[in-house]
């Protein structure tokens, strides 16, 4: 079958629509029209080539919701109708990462990742899928294990930011940092995956969540989502900033912006004997993040964390029940919807600072 989808022919040039080719269903896999997409920096780096795992031509997007239209022969979790979110990591449920409580790294997605195999083509050359979805195409076909099922009653517009940016932000507080209540937190890019790891430390419980940013606009967003304090990076040493108002630091700082300078505040930031930094953005291509040996013995550690380590199919869907039970904020963080013809556009807002999260649609 034919789908319309936005592609990206090379770096630093805009998406235009093309009428691509799409892989037939097979067994075991998933056809869902894309109803709402959401625009991220990751998708942005891509555009740009600043840090770009996949090949030109390529099809951006994954942070999407929509509808299913069709399984293949072997599906047995979902069936047409079902409102899903299509996932950059799988979870197959049987292999030895799926069965650990540690992380989300399902080791079909490491094979994946590996293979790069794309359900798109034009003029029968492969585009790629980006992240493996492609979600600014109208039509994607996925594996059973790279689907979510979620409720029905969450607009796709507000449903597909669980797909990328809440996940990542709410997840590293909860499933990588373990943050704990009463804790201290700091939050370097407040975006929209920084404003979601702010309102995940709400969640877990912390005292006390201070933003850094360069936008002074972010102050106020912050707080609709449960932010405390904020440094403006422009007037301030940020560090030094943090550890006078904490007394000497932090007990968690998480990077969300995609920068190794960010990386070492977040890093200087949090206290001796065991302050904890969680490296969540994606820097440019060959950019390297180094420490002092001693620096992590005086009790400091730094962790990774993709996707915020959950488990797309069995967790994922649960964060939806946070927002249907008023204890994630979602309304606010979608601040531009636009239509797919426009969504140049969109990357344009992001790259101003004028949006938290752009969702786009056919």
């Amino acid at each position: 079958m034919k789908t319309r989808a936005m592609v990206c022919h090379a770096p630093g040039t805009p998406l235009v629509e093309e009428w691509l080719d799409l892989a037939p269903v097979g067994p075991g896999e998933v056809l869902i029209e894309v109803i709402a997409s959401g625009l991220c920096h990751t998708d942005l780096s891509q555009l740009e080539g600043t840090a770009a795992p996949y090949p030109f031509p390529v099809v951006v997007g994954h942070e999407g919701a929509g509808v299913v239209r069709e399984v293949g022969p072997g599906v047995t979790s979902i069936a047409p109708g079902d409102h899903v979110i299509p996932l950059g990591i799988g979870e197959c449920g049987a292999c030895r990462n799926c069965r650990s409580e540690k992380t989300n790294l399902c080791e079909a997605f490491l094979a994946d990742i590996a293979t790069q195999r794309t359900p798109f083509s034009l003029n029968g050359q492969p585009v790629a899928a980006y992240s493996g979805v492609g979600s600014l195409a109208q039509f994607v076909v996925m594996a059973e294990r790279n689907v979510a099922v979620i409720r029905k009653d969450v607009p796709f517009h507000l449903a597909c930011t669980a797909g990328c940016c809440v996940a990542t932000g709410v997840g590293a507080v909860l499933h990588t940092a373990h943050v704990e209540a009463g804790a201290t937190v700091a939050v370097f890019g407040l975006g929209g995956i920084g404003l979601n790891v702010v309102q995940g430390a709400r969640l877990a419980g912390a005292s006390r969540v201070i933003g850094v940013d360069i936008n002074p606009r972010r102050h106020e967003q912050g707080r609709r989502f449960g932010l405390t304090d904020f440094v403006d990076a422009r007037q301030v040493d940020a560090v030094a900033a943090i550890q006078a108002m904490t007394g000497g630091g932090v007990d968690y700082a998480f990077e969300a912006a995609g920068s190794v300078a960010l990386m070492h505040q977040a890093f200087e930031s949090t206290r001796i004997g065991g302050g904890c930094t969680v490296v969540l953005g994606v820097p440019p291509d060959g950019h390297v993040l180094q420490l002092v040996p001693f620096q992590l013995q005086l009790g400091r550690t730094v962790q990774g964390s993709f996707m915020g380590n959950v488990k797309g199919r069995s967790q994922l869907p649960g964060l939806l029940d946070h927002y249907a039970k008023g204890r994630l904020n979602l309304d606010d963080l979608v601040t531009h919807r636009l239509p797919m013809a426009q969504v140049n556009e969109g990357f344009a807002l992001m790259k101003r600072g004028e949006s938290l999260r752009c969702v786009v649609a056919f």
